[in-house]
């Protein structure tokens, strides 16, 4: 009799051992497919590419509302801002809407430049342009640091040509009122400005 007992208590304990190792989950073999990391690779790089895509249609709709409200020259988009301000502060304006201050390269730009000032601005104002000294004196640069290779100084007045300021005088202006010329001043004047959007 006790040793059927045993037998029994054996027998449930075997099954109890059996019934736990059958519901214990089974770990599963993950197996890496390597087209499967190729796929989603790819279509990251699309999803990156529509994202890319996508910006540049946005840049090209802004660009095109700054040239409807400004003016086109020289595959460039030109928007007078007549508010007064400092060329520090003028140049950030530009900047956060994507520009810069307007440099031209040419006389051609230059000129057609300064009639637009005149249309937008004032027939007798001065504009900020992309154009200081601030970094060497003498070395006019334009934003990027590079020198300039244009510049449209007035040397009108024979007794002091521009630029005449000296280290008080390190940005740049474009006169209307004297066709165009270009004047250095005290970059805390207080003028007007014209943002430059190059066209893509």
């Amino acid at each position: 009799m006790a040793l059927r007992g045993v037998c029994i208590l054996l027998g449930v304990l075997l099954l109890t051992v059996c019934s736990f190792q059958q519901t214990k989950p089974k770990k599963k073999v993950v197996k890496k497919d390597g087209t499967r990391d190729a796929a989603v690779e790819q279509l990251q790089k699309q999803i990156d590419n529509i994202v890319q895509e996508l910006n540049l249609l946005k840049e090209q709709l802004a660009l095109q509302t700054v040239c409807l409200k400004g003016m086109k020259i020289h595959r460039k988009c030109y928007l007078a801002d007549p508010v007064r301000k400092r060329y520090h502060a003028a140049s950030e304006d530009c900047s956060n809407l994507g520009g810069v201050l307007a440099t031209p390269t040419s006389s051609e730009e230059n000129e057609q430049l300064r009639d637009y000032v005149r249309q937008s601005v004032g027939p007798g104002e001065g504009v900020w342009l992309g154009v200081n000294d601030l970094v060497a004196e003498g070395v006019w640069a334009d934003h990027t640091g590079s020198s300039v290779t244009y510049k449209n100084w007035d040397a009108s007045n024979s007794r002091s040509p521009q630029p005449d300021g000296g280290p008080a005088q390190n940005c740049v202006t474009l006169s209307a009122a004297s066709g165009g010329r270009w004047f250095d001043e005290n970059c805390r004047e207080e003028k007007s400005s014209v943002c430059q959007f190059n066209v893509v």
